[in-house]
Parts: C-alpha cells; sequence; structure tokens
C-alpha cells in the first residue's frame, strides 16, 4: 500500500490536470461553437442568478439558522457602495466595519 502523503499527491496532480483540462476546453472550443442570441441571453441572466443567490445564501445563513442581522447589513452596505462604484477595498472595508460596529452594540 502506498503512503497516504503519495495518494494526496497524487489526487491533487490528477484534480489540477482536470481542472486545467476543463478550463482550455472553454477556450478552445468558444470560437467553434455558438448559441442563439436567446440561449446567450439565458446563459448570461443564469450566472447573475447563480450568483445573486450565493451572495444571499452566504450572507442570510449560517450552519442551518438565521445569520442574525449584522452580516446581512454589511452585505447590504457593500451591495450599496459597488453598486455606487466605490473603489473595492473601500466596498470590503465598509461592510466588515458595518459587521463589527453592528456586533460590538450588540446586534448579532
Amino acid at each position: 500500500m502506498k503512503e497516504p502523503t503519495t495518494l494526496v499527491v497524487a489526487g491533487l496532480a490528477i484534480l489540477a490536470a482536470g481542472t486545467y483540462a476543463a478550463r482550455l476546453s472553454g477556450q478552445l472550443l468558444r470560437a467553434r461553437i455558438t448559441f442563439p442570441p436567446r440561449a446567450a441571453k439565458l446563459l448570461e441572466a443564469a450566472a447573475v442568478i447563480m450568483l445573486a443567490a450565493l451572495v444571499a445564501t452566504t450572507a442570510l445563513t449560517e450552519g442551518h439558522g438565521f445569520s442574525g442581522l449584522a452580516r446581512p447589513a454589511g452585505v447590504l452596505v457593500a451591495g450599496v457602495l459597488a453598486w455606487r462604484k466605490a473603489p473595492f477595498l473601500v466596498v470590503v472595508l465598509a461592510a466588515a466595519a458595518v459587521t463589527a460596529l453592528l456586533r460590538l452594540l450588540g446586534v448579532s
């Protein structure tokens, strides 16, 4: 039987090769595959919807329950600042500051 370290390294190498192949196939197939305009619009909308769902579940839940009000408030501040085209660093720091301040005040 092989050492556990060898198996881990082999697994990482296989996963890295698979990831590289998947990313490369997208670049190689881009010129060969075309989607109808309606399908292209639906794919764009799907990407936005998936991102919004990820943000919502991350902001609103922790474990199996509600995360409290501090985290969604920070995400809301970040969303408003991003919408107003604030620099990324300002968005992140403001969201963290609002969340930390609310938690310091006892709002979970």
